[in-house]
């Protein structure tokens, strides 16, 4: 008797576990995907305003799950905001600022950072990664040295390469780029093929979207971490013969039109597999859009400036969550959360271990499943250029602090596929209500001084652990970057 009773109670407490607060949860390991783009801004996609051309797939995860208006990459460019997401820290504290990463750079992240790929292998996991890396080009700083089983995908951005803006290669040996090496395409830790023109790399996209769905269909029966990169919409833009000319707005909107395919073809197979519901699909960008290219760049969404700065408009970035039966259909949460979040929120949805190292990112999970209507964050550090702290998001408020910025809106766009002049300009000290002022148009300092005082408080302690190289201070708390 006291057996059966004992056995009752178990599985009462195992009935009580999987049903919280109306929102059941997975019974077994869940299956986890990022889709990650390149240089997508925040009004790329009909959810946040896009125009021009359709997205009836990202339509969809808005529709069958919840999209937030508030998330941000943690700096607003490649190498130092894949370190964030991948290692849920400041860029900064891993030795991942100053900036994206060149093919000859003798840096890399270091191996012994704990990854989500590292921490969920750790656990059972299957892990692949198809798409662009940027966070070390040589092998033993490639994916597979940073718990992934399979990858396949170029070291960095595919605009790092001895071809011009016109898509020709360049025999001028004055030519800055022409001392870029051809762009290599890695299976694992070995080059198997190299792009040299436009047309190769307009396959990227439908490649990438191929090896992934191979990769979902060999793991249906185990749990399994698949990062999918895609290189584009960052320039040069590319596009299959598929897409080509079909938007009717020009060659970004082929693209956009291209990435909303594989994202279709993605969930497309996840319900055909009935995997689905025990899949957390998350799809974002790097960072914002890179303004410079004109009618080859995409849209802020009316927030200001673009990649390569502390403004919104280059760390803002659009970020959907799709998990039937777990995260709410059709919710728009305009809580603060950022790229650096993702690690630990996914450790709590898998059950895994956190890094044994200091992370900088907070479980939002009670929040994607509706057991809490607040964020776990209430300010971000924004830092760029090496170490500088020229940015701090508190709450709905935003201190920008001196410093030197570029700025795409005193210059003039490029257009098809050439870049315009970028100028620097000198910003000073301003703070922005968010709520009312969303564009970041009107200095406020004057009306709230003890808004300021409390920010620039934060300031002091985020300059205590991590530094900024603007007023000299060293951080006490960075861990050192790879070198080789």
């Amino acid at each position: 008797m006291k057996k059966i009773i004992n056995t009752f109670f178990q599985l009462a407490l195992f009935c009580i576990a999987i049903q919280i607060n109306g929102q059941t949860l997975p019974d077994k390991k869940p299956n986890v995907i990022i889709i990650n783009m390149d240089d997508m801004g925040y009004g790329d996609t009909e959810p946040y305003g896009g125009t021009g051309y359709k997205t009836p797939n990202f339509n969809r995860l808005a529709k069958e799950g919840t999209r937030f208006t508030h998330f941000y990459a943690a700096q607003a460019v490649c190498s130092p905001s894949r370190a964030a997401l991948l290692t849920g820290c400041y860029p900064n504290r891993i030795g991942m600022s100053g900036g994206a990463l060149m093919p000859w750079a003798k840096k890399a992240l270091n191996p012994k950072e704990e990854t989500i790929a590292k921490l969920l292998k750790n656990n059972g996991y299957s892990t692949a990664m198809f798409g662009k890396w940027h966070l070390g080009s040589k092998p033993g700083y490639l994916p597979l040295s940073y718990g992934f089983d399979q990858f396949y995908g170029i070291p960095y951005s595919h605009d790092m390469w001895p071809v011009d803006y016109e898509g020709k290669p360049i025999t001028d040996t004055t030519n800055w780029k022409s001392k870029y090496p051809i762009l290599p395409i890695y299976q694992d830790n070995t080059i198997v093929k190299t792009i040299t023109n436009l047309e190769e790399q307009g396959l990227l996209t439908t490649t990438l979207t191929q090896k992934a769905k191979e990769f979902i269909l060999n793991n249906k029966k185990n749990p399994f971490f698949l990062y999918l990169a895609h290189p584009m919409p960052h320039v040069p833009l590319a596009v299959s013969p598929a897409f080509k000319g079909k938007s009717g707005v020009g060659l970004f909107g082929d693209v956009i039109s291209e990435i909303d395919w594989s994202i279709g073809q993605i969930v497309d197979l996840l319900d055909k597999t009935k995997l689905s519901n025990n899949t957390l699909l998350i799809v974002t960008s790097d960072n914002g859009p890179w303004l410079t290219f004109g009618n080859h760049a995409g849209s802020s969404g009316g927030l200001r400036e673009g990649k390569g700065t502390a403004w919104d408009g280059g760390t803002r970035i659009p970020f959907f969550v799709r998990w039937p039966g777990k995260v709410k259909l059709g919710e728009i949460n305009n809580e603060l959360l950022t790229q650096m979040d993702i690690l630990p929120t996914i450790v709590a949805a898998t059950n895994s271990k956190l890094p044994k190292e200091k992370i900088d990112g907070l479980n939002f999970l009670p929040l994607l499943l509706g057991k809490t209507s607040k964020s776990p964050r209430d300010r971000f550090y924004v830092y760029y250029d090496q170490n500088n702290l020229k940015v701090i998001r508190y709450k709905n408020w935003e201190l920008v602090l001196p410093h030197t910025s570029q700025a795409y809106s005193a210059g003039e766009p490029g257009k098809d596929g050439k870049p315009g002049p970028t100028p620097y300009i000198k910003v000073p000290m301003a703070l922005y209500d968010l709520i009312h002022d969303p564009g970041t148009v009107y200095d406020v300092q004057k009306n709230y001084p003890e808004i300021v005082k409390l920010i620039l408080g934060f300031a002091e302690q985020a300059r205590e652990d991590l530094g900024d190289d603007l007023v000299k201070r060293p951080g006490k708390n960075i861990r050192k970057e790879i070198e080789y």
